[in-house]
């Protein structure tokens, strides 16, 4: 059987262990929960326990990048939402601690004992954010692989969820693990159980992207879900490290993996879009191909004309530009292209229906949110529950104008929705 993708290189790895990564000097990433650590003073391995009654909106749960903590020339979160206004971050890596069905950040730091992310996690809730989880990357061992059954895979990843409160988890299943059909049925299986016994979580799953969408590990990957009767909330490839040139060649892999959820599934086209999502890589990536803004920019206007459900990028820890020579070679702690601090971050803001701050702040802007006219009188359509709207979309209801953050579908229009996907624009 052939590999889904062409030989990886040995070092440095894009979305690797901890253990791997010190070897190889690569990448990682943030995510997590909602919730913030129980006292005050220094973390510790305590519980970190839910403080609000939903966390965020899903947006920011689908714009969450990827941050590691504790590889990579860490950057501070909180530095980073000042700078963004991005409200969460997607951590990783939860893997097996040795060959045990217990999990451990990088495979190596035991969720028990580990204080550095509930740090990160506390200091990120603190300014109003969120984090999830992501658990398995490339490289390194997985609980699926060790655990044996779906039931005792979901155990050690509920000891994840429960420690940190979490409301969103990542499932990310690529090599070597998405080869082993067992690990896979234990993984996909996981997430099933968990989506059961955790109502509300928020789960993605991601894997290899492709020219052709994916490869034939991860439509067996698809496969598997089908059987199971499992529905994330999206399916996300990475349209990075398999010969991609530029946006157009990313955008075109997303179309194909459309027509791959639309025939696995039985989807229409807009279904599928809806869950439906992409995680790039900024600057130079492993293969030596280049992302740069621009190509962020073209992605990005394609996930909010299509109404994809995620829109993330690794990593955190990768956006700034390098010191020295631009391009120094691939790294795991800048981009290897010409930028400012943060740059590729702003496009998941955007994303979530947000507006970085600017430094001075801008004056307060006319507009929609601006009241014109006669009072009462709205000249926008009327909402309708049966119609589907885009990024932009403007209606009327209850006496406001409102206009559409991303794409949405029977969503009453209210400031406080449940996902606040409407933006309201004052009185008609």
């Amino acid at each position: 059987m052939e590999r889904a993708l062409p030989p990886q290189p040995t070092a440095p790895t894009k979305r690797g262990s901890r253990a791997a990564l010190a070897v190889a000097g690569v990448l990682g990433l943030v995510a997590g929960g909602v919730a913030a650590l129980t006292g005050t003073g220094s973390a510790s391995a305590d519980t970190v326990a839910a403080t609000g009654a939903g966390g965020l909106g899903s947006n920011w749960y689908a714009s969450a990048p990827y941050l590691m903590p504790e590889d990579n020339s860490p950057p501070d979160a909180a530095a980073v939402m000042d700078a963004t206004g991005q409200k969460a971050f997607q951590l990783a890596f939860v893997l097996a601690q040795g060959n045990s069905c217990s999990p451990a950040w990088g495979g190596t730091s035991s969720i028990d004992s580990d204080t550095t992310m509930p740090n990160v996690i506390q200091t990120v809730r603190a300014k109003g954010g969120d984090v999830s989880v992501s658990v398995g990357g490339y490289g390194g061992t997985k609980l699926g692989q060790v655990c044996g059954t779906p039931e005792a895979t979901a155990a050690g990843y509920q000891r994840v969820i429960t420690k940190y409160g979490l409301k969103a988890i990542d499932f990310d299943l690529e090599e070597p693990e998405y080869e082993n059909t067992a690990a896979i049925h234990n993984e996909i299986g996981a997430a099933r159980i968990l989506q059961q016994n955790n109502p509300g979580l928020y789960i993605s799953i991601t894997t290899a992207g492709t020219n052709a969408g994916t490869g034939w590990f991860g439509t067996q990957m698809l496969g598997e879900a089908k059987s199971q009767g499992f529905t994330p909330n999206n399916y996300s490839i990475m349209p990075f490290d398999g010969g991609f040139n530029g946006a157009a060649a990313q955008t075109d892999a997303l179309v194909k993996f459309n027509q791959i959820l639309q025939t696995t599934f039985g989807w229409t086209e807009a279904t599928a879009y809806a869950h439906e999502g992409v995680s790039m890589m900024n600057g130079r990536t492993d293969a030596a191909e280049y992302f740069h803004q621009a190509d962020f920019q073209t992605v990005l206007d394609f996930a909010t004309a299509h109404g994809l459900a995620r829109y993330t990028y690794w990593s955190v820890n990768r956006d700034r530009q390098c010191p020295g020579p631009v391009d120094p070679g691939l790294s795991g702690s800048c981009s290897s292209v010409a930028q400012s601090d943060w740059d590729f971050t702003k496009y998941t803001v955007k994303f979530a229906g947000a507006t970085p701050p600017t430094t001075p702040p801008s004056t307060p802007p006319t507009g929609p949110g601006t009241p014109t006219g006669n009072p009462g009188t709205c000249t926008a359509p009327a909402w309708n529950a049966s119609t589907t709207y885009t990024a932009g979309a403007k209606v009327s209801y209850n006496g406001h104008d409102y206009h559409a953050k991303w794409w949405t579908l029977n969503e009453v229009p209210s400031a406080s929705g449940q996902w606040g996907v409407w933006a309201d624009d004052g009185p008609c």
